[in-house]
């Protein structure tokens, strides 16, 4: 009777455990978008600069062909500040809010390039 009481203890910590990782893995953010000059046309090889304004970490992306960019398990309880840069050129700067309950953000960057 022991054992099995141990065992069934043993079971709900367990399912505990793996719940609350999979709540802390969803609750993650990630911010997502593209890069693009004046024309629309993608920008590849610009750096996108994330800022998390709580601690001042800066993250770099160098964005794809396509001109897309991806920064992935950030704090939703953070506000980020992201901006572009191509070739001496920069986007303005945009901010994802803490207070944006969306798990998925794609924000979208247009860099005024002088070409």
């Amino acid at each position: 009777m022991r054992n099995n009481r141990v065992l069934c203890v043993a079971v709900i910590f367990f399912a505990a455990l793996v719940f609350a990782a999979e709540q802390g893995e969803s609750a993650l953010r990630v911010v997502s978008g593209r890069v693009v000059d004046s024309q629309d046309q993608p920008l590849h090889k610009a750096v996108v600069h994330l800022k998390n304004t709580r601690t001042l970490a800066i993250k770099t992306y160098i964005t794809e062909p396509d001109g897309t960019y991806r920064f992935s398990a950030l704090s939703p309880n953070v506000d980020y500040e992201l901006y572009a840069d191509y070739e001496g050129e920069h986007s303005e700067t945009k901010t994802v809010s803490a207070f944006s309950n969306r798990k998925q953000v794609v924000v979208n960057l247009k860099v005024r390039t002088s070409k």
